[in-house]
């Protein structure tokens, strides 16, 4: 992710596309003094113009947003062997539980047949 607006990223794909600034002033519906605002990371993006900017560059929104420094990183994936430590972590857990409840009811059982009856 970008920490900041992705100046060169939005340039290449421009070109890419054939497009140029003023065609991202057009579809954003700014002026270019305020797209270049944009690119040098002076003025903010609206969801509107995300959007807007996803469908000219044909990228997707979160592609876009990453650049343009707004979104939030995404924490990496986990290994496949984070995913079995966690499992076995959470069979553990599950035995640990089932053992309380029992020895919750064997606790209730006890204070039940211990009362004085009347």
């Amino acid at each position: 992710m970008a920490l900041f607006f992705d100046q060169e990223w939005f340039d290449a794909k421009l070109k890419t596309k054939g497009r140029t600034r003023d065609d991202v002033a057009a579809a954003l519906r700014l002026s270019r003094e305020q797209v270049d605002e944009v690119f040098k990371d002076q003025r903010e993006l609206s969801s509107n113009h995300v959007t807007m900017l996803a469908r000219l560059l044909e990228e997707p929104i979160t592609e876009v947003v990453s650049r343009a420094g707004i979104a939030t990183p995404t924490p990496a994936p986990k290994s496949p062997g984070d995913s079995a430590a966690v499992l076995a972590k959470l069979d553990e857990m599950e035995q640990r539980l089932i053992r309380m409840e029992r020895a919750i009811a064997d606790l209730q059982s006890l204070i039940i047949a211990t009362r004085p009856l009347g």
